[in-house]
């Protein structure tokens, strides 16, 4: 607990990069879905609510949140 882990947000539509400073740390990416992914690290909890505030602030359509299990991508 309490320890940092990877995400994979998806949103809907391809969200421009001009917003990259929205996302700060997190890198973003496209699918032919039409959907963005934004990927990165995030500390905690409070970080992932912040990138969700944001998210709703900018009147973005959330696809999905995943949390990468990095065990299964080592081995």
């Amino acid at each position: 607990m309490g320890e940092q882990a990877r995400y994979e947000i998806r949103l809907k539509g391809h969200l421009d990069t001009r917003w990259a400073d929205r996302f700060e740390g997190m890198s973003f990416s496209y699918g032919n879905d039409g959907t963005t992914v934004l990927a990165g690290r995030i500390v905690d909890q409070a970080e992932l609510f912040g990138i969700l505030r944001q998210i709703r602030d900018l009147g973005l359509h959330l696809v999905s949140i995943n949390q990468m299990d990095e065990r299964r991508r080592r081995t």
